[in-house]
């Protein structure tokens, strides 16, 4: 890869010429890159799904910067000397739902204090994780918020559930924008 120092020409230049370059600014230098084409035919189905997506990224984004608790919470993961901007951090968090790694269902063994572990991880932060334990015939037993102690996710349980037998173990994980992601583990 080329690359020119000190050129007064190009030096903050910024913008398209024509049809072929387009020239942009990103931590100090000057990039050009070929302009790209015009999208001819029809989008699929994925793609719209992935612009629309983006697009609410975008807004997220931007009401983020405005948010002056957001913008502070966002710009602690910023890093301006490899380009990585408030406003690139809150895009990201959209766009990365939160991770369910694991459900320890290990020490739940159906009786009032049982604990379930959850392991569950984000690009940003998770802000919440709940459980929901449903027996085997779809009747509520319990659910309720998973406590985080730092390394994982630790929900105790409050109702005594003498029958295990094809209970089923919902858990969801939310982080900031909202992001939902969940799994679930039959017993």
């Amino acid at each position: 890869m080329a690359e020119s120092k000190n050129n007064i020409v190009t030096h903050g230049l910024s913008g398209k010429v024509g049809d072929l370059l387009v020239f942009s600014q990103r931590n100090g230098k000057t990039i050009v890159s070929k302009a790209p084409k015009e999208r001819t035919g029809e989008l699929s189905d994925k793609q719209k799904a992935h612009k629309l997506k983006f697009q609410k990224a975008v807004l997220y984004a931007k009401s983020a910067l405005a948010d002056p608790v957001k913008n502070q919470m966002y710009g602690i993961k910023s890093d301006s000397s490899s380009g990585i901007t408030t406003y690139n951090v809150a895009v990201a968090d959209l766009l990365n739902a939160p991770d369910i790694e694991e459900i320890d269902l290990s020490n739940y063994s159906g009786n009032p204090g049982d604990l379930i572990k959850i392991t569950a991880t984000d690009d940003f932060q998770v802000i919440s994780v709940t459980v929901k334990i449903e027996n085997a015939d779809g009747i509520l037993v319990e659910e309720g918020n998973a406590v985080d102690n730092g390394a994982e996710w630790i929900y105790t349980a409050t109702a005594s559930n003498s029958d295990l037998a094809g209970d089923k173990i919902t858990v969801h994980a939310t982080d900031n924008p909202a992001n939902i992601t969940e799994l679930t583990q039959n017993l």
